[in-house]
């Protein structure tokens, strides 16, 4: 009799998800079996909810899928060929495909892969139930002393934060400016990046004066409440009145965007990251900062998030988290909706 196992599932497009009961995947040759140990939750769960079949389908998803992209755990069994690893190492996954062969993942850009649209946890099966398959072992990076439990953030929130902050670097001056604009699971990650990588002065805005406490701890100079007209001038007064060299944007509406974009000073830098399909409202010309640039992107790298996993095993950034045991994933599932999480929140397995 093959074994069964909890997992927490979209059953069908435009479907609410569900916590049912499925078969414990097999490992075939040149897969792994991973006994999931904890999992993070991310808004944009709330966006596949919800996602049409059409659009869904462009992007080479299939139906039912489990939730859960921000995965880690400890290997449970090895298939056929494969070597390198042991049942019982701790691993975090990798959730985009990637080929591993063509242009962009021969040169490190793998987020940019054909295939990632698609992934583990969008599309494909996740890792909110109490085992995942992986069969591209590119994806599985050991964890030398993270607790697999809580380390599934960093592979992206970490990661995708630590792409924006990589992509911003280049435009901000030595004792220039950068601002993070959403203060929450990413924005908490890109100010620590900041403080790490660049010597500006930090800049955290967002709505929750309880965020806002939690960036100034981890490293903002400044924090400022809220995005509105009047934001776009305190930003420039801190300045010196010429704007932010870099602005990072977590939230990504119409008043982000407006404020973000607003805030740069000429030569600057605008990075998109929040997906909340805000609208730019002003026209290019007199709109945009002179000389500068505006940018979004894919997620983050395979490279980004060793890169993420060695500055959390070396104690540089702190991965703040609040757990839930899979018992209660709806009920973090609510607690992320209604933004009441003191850190980025994780259904665990300990049972």
């Amino acid at each position: 009799m093959s074994r069964t196992m909890l997992a927490y599932r979209i059953p069908e497009w435009e479907h609410p998800a569900e916590v049912v009961e499925v078969p414990v995947p097999t490992p075939g040759p040149g897969q792994v079996l991973v006994k999931v140990a904890g999992c993070g939750l991310c808004h944009s769960d709330f966006t596949m909810l919800g996602m049409p079949a059409e659009t869904g389908r462009a992007m080479g998803w299939n139906m039912p899928f489990t939730l859960g992209h921000e995965t880690a755990g400890h290997i449970a069994e090895l298939g056929p060929g494969v070597t390198g690893f042991t049942p019982g190492d701790a691993v975090a996954l990798v959730s985009p495909a990637s080929c591993g062969t063509c242009s962009f993942c021969v040169r490190g850009q793998d987020n940019n892969c054909p295939n990632a649209p698609a992934g583990r946890g969008f599309g494909r099966d996740g890792g909110l139930a109490e085992y995942v398959l992986v069969d591209d072992l590119r994806a599985l990076l050991p964890l030398h002393g993270l607790d697999p439990r809580t380390a599934g953030p960093l592979t992206d929130a970490g990661a995708t934060s630590y792409h924006a902050v990589r992509r911003a670097v280049p435009r901000i001056r030595p004792g220039g400016t950068a601002v993070v604009i959403g203060a929450g699971g990413l924005g908490a990650f890109a100010v620590q990046y900041l403080r790490l990588l660049t010597g500006a002065n930090v800049i955290a805005v967002d709505t929750d004066q309880a965020r806002l406490k939690l960036a100034h701890e981890l490293g903002a100079h400044n924090t400022l409440v809220g995005t509105n007209e009047q934001t776009a001038d305190q930003i420039r007064a801190l300045t010196d009145g010429y704007g932010a060299d870099a602005v990072l944007d977590f939230v990504g509406v119409d008043a982000t965007i407006a404020t973000g974009t607003a805030a740069v000073r000429p030569a600057g830098a605008y990075g998109l990251i929040g997906a909340a399909m805000g609208r730019l409202q002003t026209p290019w010309y007199g709109g945009l900062p002179r000389d500068g640039e505006v940018f979004n992107f894919q997620g983050s790298s395979i490279a980004d998030v060793q890169e993420v996993m060695t500055l959390a095993e070396t104690g540089r950034i702190q991965n703040n988290v609040d757990i839930f045991p899979f018992a209660k994933v709806e009920e973090a599932y609510k607690a992320l909706h209604d933004g009441t999480l003191h850190g980025r929140a994780v259904v665990t397995f300990d049972n």
